[in-house]
């Protein structure tokens, strides 16, 4: 494990609220936020880039304005975020590199694609306060990660050149033929070993899956060491999330980046009802996740 430079120390140091804790929304999806506006697939097909922006924009007004941090993909969001002044200045900004979906290999794994042109200095030009990857892994299949891996190994590389912080958030994923019964009974083990080939592959702040325990959780903090992990919310409803951050802040997490969980029912194509519902319904939920975050902040310093 290698511990972050000074100015990735600043950047994370940005990305986190006052008390040190990681509380980020993430708002870089693009097919998920698709099928969030409407579950008719071909109006989701209608709904462009500069749509999908307007989305992002309020998320970052009414949500992010609250947590500290937003992350943002570079397609729909950024620069337009800063440049129509829409990201306060004490707002963070995280922008993921990751394309939309997945290829598939001739062996049915998962190969991750990344956004063209958008590198360690893009980032930087676009404002960002660092950049954000997602690789899937099966850790137990050594064969489906390569292709990751050496995408992870550039990633990782570039942004230590630029000396920029970066966020390493990994997937797992059912095999082609693997029961749902099977990759259930797997998955806290394959977070463990998907979060350990990240950190071999130089990660120094990883978002992970809730590992599904507060075993599993506590195995992660002895295996990151010095290196910082949040959870992500992969789409939960809120109360479930809720007890999962609970479980991961009181085994070692740094905090929390989350989506879906706090936005998914509250935004519409109707621009009126996702400002009132992310009034009245993600930033009351935020509030909640950022008052178990902070009492067990408090606890640790204690």
């Amino acid at each position: 494990m290698t511990a972050m430079t000074t100015a990735e120390r600043r950047g994370y140091q940005q990305i986190c609220g006052p008390d040190g804790a990681m509380m980020v929304i993430a708002a870089d999806q693009r097919g998920g936020m698709r099928q969030a506006l409407t579950s008719d697939p071909a109006e989701q097909k209608t709904i462009s880039n500069a749509m999908l922006g307007e989305t992002k924009a309020d998320i970052t007004r009414y949500l992010a304005s609250v947590a500290g941090c937003i992350l943002v993909d570079p397609l729909c969001a950024v620069p337009m975020l800063v440049d129509d002044g829409v990201l306060d200045r004490q707002t963070a900004l995280l922008i993921g590199l990751d394309a939309s979906g997945w290829d598939t290999s001739a062996e049915d794994y998962r190969v991750s694609v990344m956004c063209e042109g958008i590198t360690a200095r893009r980032v930087r030009e676009l404002g960002g306060t660092g950049g954000k990857i997602m690789i899937y892994l099966r850790s137990d299949t050594p064969a489906a990660n390569v292709e990751n891996l050496a995408t992870l190994d550039a990633v990782v590389a570039d942004f230590a050149a630029e000396d920029m912080l970066l966020v390493v958030e990994f997937l797992t994923y059912q095999l082609e033929g693997e029961s749902k019964e099977d990759y259930k009974a797997r998955t806290a083990e394959l977070i463990e070993g998907g979060s350990r080939l990240c950190l071999e592959h130089g990660a120094k702040l990883l978002k992970i899956p809730y590992p599904g325990s507060a075993e599993a959780c506590a195995a992660i903090t002895r295996l990151s060491g010095i290196v910082p992990w949040a959870v992500l919310s992969a789409g939960v409803d809120h109360q479930t999330f809720l007890g999962q951050v609970e479980i991961a802040m009181a085994n070692g997490a740094s905090g929390v980046i989350a989506g879906r969980s706090l936005w998914k029912d509250c935004i519409s194509l109707d621009r009126a009802v996702t400002r009132e519902r992310l009034t009245t319904i993600a930033v009351p939920r935020l509030r909640e996740i950022q008052a178990v975050i902070a009492r067990h902040r408090v606890a640790a310093a204690a």
